[in-house]
This record gives C-alpha cells, sequence and structure tokens, in this order.
C-alpha cells in the first residue's frame, strides 16, 4: 500500500491505496509532516481532494476499494446516493437499506467509514437535524455541510 499525507483545512489528511484504489483517507489530529512526493496510485485522489477542498468539485471519481463487511459495503454504497449539499438522517438511511431496525448497525457502519469525505458520512445527521457523532469530530463535520451548503453565506448549525 502507499500512502500520502496532504493539507487540507480540516488537518493533515492521510490517503492510503494502490493500483487497486484508495483504501483509506483519514483526517489526522497529529502534526504529521505533509508528503514532499505523491505516488502515481494516490496522485487522482489527491488532486480531487484539493479540488474541493477549494470548491470546485462536488462528486469523487477516482477508484475506491475500502474494506469492511458486507453490510458496511452495503451502508458506504448508501452514502455515496447522498447528493453534494443534501443531507439525511440514520433513520432514513435505514429505510433506504429496507431495515428500519438496523440504524443503530447503520449508525455504527457509519462510523467505520474508512473514506473520510468521499463516501459522505458528514452528510448523516439526526432526525430531529441536529449534528450528531462525527469520528473526525462535530467541529469538522459542521464546517464540511456548510462547505457544500448551496448557500455560503447563510450558517446550517
Amino acid at each position: 500500500m502507499k500512502q500520502a499525507i496532504i493539507k487540507t483545512p480540516l488537518g493533515n489528511t492521510k490517503i492510503v491505496g494502490d493500483e487497486n484504489g484508495v483504501s483509506a483517507i483519514t483526517v489526522l489530529d497529529e502534526e504529521t509532516p505533509i508528503s514532499e512526493h505523491i505516488p502515481l496510485e494516490l496522485q487522482e485522489a489527491t488532486e480531487q481532494l484539493n479540488a474541493y477542498f477549494n470548491g470546485d468539485l462536488k462528486k469523487f471519481q477516482f477508484k475506491i476499494n475500502p474494506q469492511g463487511t458486507d453490510f458496511q459495503q452495503r451502508v458506504w454504497k448508501a452514502l455515496l446516493e447522498i447528493p453534494f449539499g443534501k443531507t439525511t438522517s440514520y433513520l432514513e438511511l435505514s429505510k433506504t437499506l429496507g431495515d428500519v431496525k438496523a440504524i443503530r448497525a447503520v449508525a455504527s457502519a457509519n462510523s467505520k467509514n474508512p473514506l473520510w469525505i468521499v463516501v459522505p458520512c458528514h452528510r448523516v445527521i439526526g432526525s430531529d437535524g441536529s449534528l450528531t457523532g462525527y469520528a473526525g469530530g462535530l467541529w469538522r463535520k459542521k464546517w464540511l455541510l456548510e462547505h457544500e451548503s448551496p448557500s455560503p453565506q447563510q450558517k446550517l448549525f
């Protein structure tokens, strides 16, 4: 597996992958040196992440290869269907997957998403519209939702 560390507005970010696709994108809370060289296998992901943060990209199109259980894969695939600038609730996501009672399992799979931002788990909020748990921290979730808001001058939370 190749890896690279890039700088983003939300902290340094580690990208891991190989010729089969990107398998992990993780925001780091500790200071980590930025990569001087980006491996060829990660260059497209790096360029697209930079374009996303610059406000020039709404849909990622590089090859991904997240590792997880069949259920986690189903949840992550459903997350990919949430459009840029939109949100859904854990309950709605459970309904989409065909089992309203699976809300906790859906939330658990959501929290194990290995592809920060690309598989947009930040677009899942509470049924009452509140910000709820986010592995990267609620302040990052708020930032991402505001970044994707169709009305940038209006604060969502």
